[in-house]
């Protein structure tokens, strides 16, 4: 009997030994969804049972077609353990992936495998929830084509930029409604008609890095995602921190320059303005057009408006001297501002990810050298900074783990208040 099915049953209708039975086995399904796999030990150990008590936990699992074995763990004298772990297939969210203008759409089993290709589609964020439909029809066309059994798909799970209040589930920067009939989040959910997560998309991007790269088993660590703009993402004491709203990181509208350039957000003098993929571009821009000898011109077919950051990560990549230039002042910039970050968190780590992290030594030494410069020696030596190695869809898997997160965690509240 599936959770769902339990909590429609009136309250009392079970009995005690039956609750504690399906609460235990929902229990051990997401011990094994985080550690991957485990023993029959350490599930007795996790789960505060007996031996007996977990071998008909795992029996009645592994009929239903939810778990299985998964090789043999390392012995400390005699037989090797048997591993088990959720079977691949289990489960199902579909993560959506909005950018400023483009979307990706993917589902991703339990295991963290992509069961459909990553779909990239030409996508305008709006400040309105007028694409909301748009956006779901092209979701369900994604879920067709995929083939997978729709009972097992247990969540969306939907990342974006700008002041997302996971909680609240609300983004008060892109697709809000003034009216405040219903939030962003039960938006979603009346045309998915399937439970939603929303959540920042450095907040993914940081999930991502804690439960699958390079921040696993790290207590404090910073990721830094620089694409458009220019986002951070906190690990204090081993979990994502988003702040009393959720607006934590929001390190690209520090003030930056005094008398600076009019950021988006109203401000002058933002990080962003002069550390960012759109700061590159704009500043390569106004370099061609002053004159500066580049093969931008040539890579843009003398069409300015197409320079873009990854664009001026090629030319110099190709050696182009004034695209090289332009990297190295935007480096210098955010290890300057990296700097104020290492002075106030103490983090072990740096994770640079994002577009603008793709121009690796270009960007990384003259960030080194700001932060040399900027930043006390005996708390930057505690610091190492690495750039992320999850890929450009690697927040995605950030997204994927908060809806199963979520999924989890809320049928064991339906069982646990019944």
């Amino acid at each position: 009997m599936s959770a769902k099915a339990i909590a429609g049953k009136k309250q009392g209708s079970l009995s005690t030994d039956t609750r504690k039975k399906h609460l235990l086995k929902l229990r051990l399904q997401k011990y094994l969804y985080d550690t991957g796999s485990a023993s029959v030990n350490d599930i007795c150990r996790a789960l505060a049972v007996s031996t007996p008590t977990a071998l008909k936990l795992l029996y009645d699992l592994i009929q239903s077609r939810l778990i299985e074995k998964n090789g043999y763990g390392k012995s400390i004298g005699g037989r090797k353990p048997d591993l088990f772990c959720l079977k691949p297939g289990s489960f199902y969210v579909l993560c959506i992936d909005i950018e400023l203008f483009t979307m990706k759409m993917v589902i991703m089993d339990n295991t963290h495998t992509e069961s459909t290709p990553v779909t990239s589609i030409a996508h305008k964020l709006s400040k309105n929830r007028d694409d909301i439909r748009q956006i779901q029809k092209l979701a369900q066309e994604l879920i067709s084509r995929s083939g997978i059994d729709k009972k097992k798909l247990v969540g969306v799970s939907i990342g974006m930029p700008g002041l997302v209040d996971a909680v609240a589930g609300e983004n008060y920067s892109y697709l809000t409604n003034d009216d405040a009939a219903m939030t962003l989040r039960e938006a979603f959910e009346a045309v998915f008609r399937l439970p939603v997560t929303i959540q920042n998309d450095v907040k993914g991007t940081a999930l991502a890095e804690l439960r699958h790269g390079k921040a696993v088993g790290k207590q404090n660590a910073l990721v830094l995602l620089m694409d458009w703009g220019v986002g951070l993402g906190i690990i204090m004491d081993g979990a994502v921190r988003h702040g009393a709203s959720g607006f934590s990181g929001e390190m690209g509208h520090i003030p930056f320059v005094d008398n600076g350039e009019l950021c988006y957000c109203g401000k002058h003098g933002c990080l962003e303005t002069v550390a960012s993929g759109q700061a590159l571009a704009k500043m390569a821009r106004e370099g061609i057009l002053s004159g500066k000898n580049s093969i931008l011109a040539e890579l843009s077919a003398n069409e300015l408006d197409n320079i873009e950051a990854e664009m001026v990560i090629k030319a110099a990549n190709r050696g182009d001297q004034y695209a090289i230039k332009l990297l190295s002042n935007i480096g210098s910039n955010m290890g300057k501002g990296i700097s104020t970050l290492i002075q106030l968190f103490n983090p072990e780590l740096i994770i640079l990810g994002g577009k603008i992290a793709e121009a690796r030594q270009y960007i990384t030494l003259p960030m080194q050298q700001a932060i040399n410069t900027y930043c006390m020696t005996q708390i930057r030596e505690k610091a190492s900074i690495v750039s992320s190695e999850l890929g450009e869809n690697g927040r995605l898997l950030g997204y994927a783990t908060a809806a199963f997160d979520h999924y989890f965690d809320a049928k064991l509240m339906e069982l646990e208040n019944l």
